[in-house]
């Protein structure tokens, strides 16, 4: 596995001398190799990612609701007048629903920047996966045809009616992905007469 360029944080998740016996070398270089992705992709954040991450992050956990309400109840006692301080923002507090929408505005924002630069990282992986069962696929396909050909070759009986042959056929995704949305288009039209005799 190369390491070069990686910082301390990243080495330290990746180059620790315990081994988990229970678990064999490939799987833990496949986590090791995960996070490595993972913290390659942090890394790659520029400094407004940052600032909206930790802003959403932030604002997902309890204390930010605990802010909020010592904030609001401190703005309505103070604006009561009752404590001495006169009220710079009395009832119906206008100022205080003006930040708050000014706030929600930039919160989503942040939120929804956030959420954007997940959905890319997370179609990024989908693709990868995608491409991993691809090759799989294929893979094993080739391996049952090696295999039913090692049988001809050693003339072991066939099953002719088992299975075999229809795995042994090579899936192409764009014939999957048309017979899907051809089942799809028929449940659709069958499920229609059906709510215009309920009426």
């Amino acid at each position: 596995m190369q390491q070069g360029g990686m910082n301390k944080e990243e080495k330290q998740y990746l180059d620790y001398e315990d081994n988990n016996p229970a678990l064999s070398k490939i799987i833990e270089r496949n986590i090791r190799t995960i996070i490595r992705l993972r913290l390659q992709a942090a890394n790659k954040r520029n400094l407004q990612d940052r600032i909206a991450d930790a802003i959403t992050s932030f604002s997902g956990h309890i204390v930010f609701v605990y802010v909020h309400i010592v904030w609001f109840g401190a703005w309505i006692i103070l604006n009561t007048g009752r404590i001495g301080v006169h009220p710079f923002d009395p009832f119906p507090y206008g100022l205080l629903t003006m930040v708050v929408s000014l706030e929600a505005i930039f919160l989503s924002t942040f939120v929804l920047i956030s959420q954007n630069r997940l959905s890319e990282e997370s179609e990024y992986r989908t693709n990868l996966n995608l491409q991993i069962a691809l090759l799989t696929e294929h893979e094993v396909t080739r391996v049952l045809q090696m295999l039913d050909a090692i049988q001809d070759k050693m003339e072991i009986n066939n099953d002719e009616d088992s299975e075999l042959a229809d795995l042994e056929m090579e899936t192409k995704p764009e014939d999957v992905l048309t017979e899907i949305e051809r089942l799809q288009q028929l449940a659709l039209k069958r499920k229609k007469p059906n709510k215009r005799n309920h009426r």
